[in-house]
């Protein structure tokens, strides 16, 4: 079963609800994204904290029901 993009945008806004967050289905398939989360809270953490963060608020979907994330993590500038 594929995972909708709102879906992963709503999750990740749950755990880090002050993120601005960009979703692309590279596939069309709904189980091959990219996503671009950039949060204020991710300053002062390592590139390795930030995204382990993101994964941590899919709460265990990815390797499932989202089969793959390409993530790219920064603060805002």
């Amino acid at each position: 079963m594929a995972m909708a993009a709102d879906e992963i945008e709503t999750m990740i806004r749950a755990a880090i609800p002050d993120a601005q967050i960009e979703i692309k289905d590279l596939a069309g398939d709904g189980d091959h994204y990219s996503a671009r989360v950039v949060s204020e809270s991710f300053r002062g953490q390592s590139r390795i904290i930030q995204q382990r963060r993101v994964y941590e608020a899919l709460g265990g979907r990815m390797g499932g029901v989202l089969h793959a994330l390409q993530l790219t993590t920064a603060i805002p500038s």
